[in-house]
């Protein structure tokens, strides 16, 4: 534990001197914001409701994949990597630490997008804020698990910009299925239902030990 909140510490001074992830991550999140609000057809402002949660997820996912590139990119400057694969204890301790600090980045750009978006499509997310803010996380938590483990994997390939979306799309699409069902019922009907909240709780509790455990070989690849 005491390895994960080492990390997790070291991740967030390191993001809070140079703000290059949170940056990269907002920027692109926001641009994406303004091309659906620009590329939707007149009109379509009624209906808006029914596809935002779709177009939320959209600028969330793309802006996490961003952020999670970077995740381990700064451990390959002098051979960190190796230092972090020498460290005492379990290494599923590292992968808690690291998918933390990812979790809290693109928690803080989420919560942004989410504001300028209410703006935006004129939607009001204020009365729904809570359960939206948690049905975000748990899906938050999916993308930080399954993320932080391809980006491990994929962190020492000459393509790892390319590689990391390929391995990590897939893997999201029963995270989303539930993220994205359970804001389309916040956003429509002021309320998330059970079935979308209970995938969300099982594909996170699933990939959060399988990561753990394999975290273990990761490393040494």
């Amino acid at each position: 534990m005491n390895t994960a909140l080492a990390i997790l510490w070291k991740d967030l001074v390191t993001e809070w001197r140079s703000r290059d992830r949170v940056i990269a991550m907002l920027l692109f999140s926001l641009l994406v914001v303004m091309v659906f609000h620009f590329a939707l057809p007149t009109g379509t402002q009624d209906g808006i409701a029914e596809n935002a949660a779709g177009l939320l997820w959209v600028a969330y996912v793309f802006a996490s994949i961003i952020g999670l590139n970077r995740s381990f990119s700064l451990e390959l400057e002098n051979d960190a990597l190796s230092g972090l694969a020498l460290a005492p204890g379990e290494r599923g301790w590292i992968f808690v630490g690291k998918a933390l600090a990812n979790f809290i980045l693109i928690g803080i750009v989420d919560t942004v997008t989410a504001f300028v978006f209410a703006i935006a499509f004129d939607i009001n997310l204020l009365d729904i804020a809570l359960s939206l803010a948690g049905v975000v996380a748990l899906g938050n938590l999916g993308i930080c698990t399954a993320g932080t483990l391809f980006s491990a994997m994929s962190v020492r390939t000459r393509l790892r910009e390319v590689l990391l979306p390929i391995l990590l799309l897939p893997a999201l699409f029963p995270v989303l299925a539930g993220a994205v069902a359970g804001t389309r019922d916040l956003i429509v009907e002021g309320a998330v239902t059970f079935e979308a909240i209970q995938l969300l709780l099982v594909i996170d509790g699933i990939y959060l030990v399988v990561s753990f455990l394999s975290f273990e070989y990761i490393l040494d690849e």
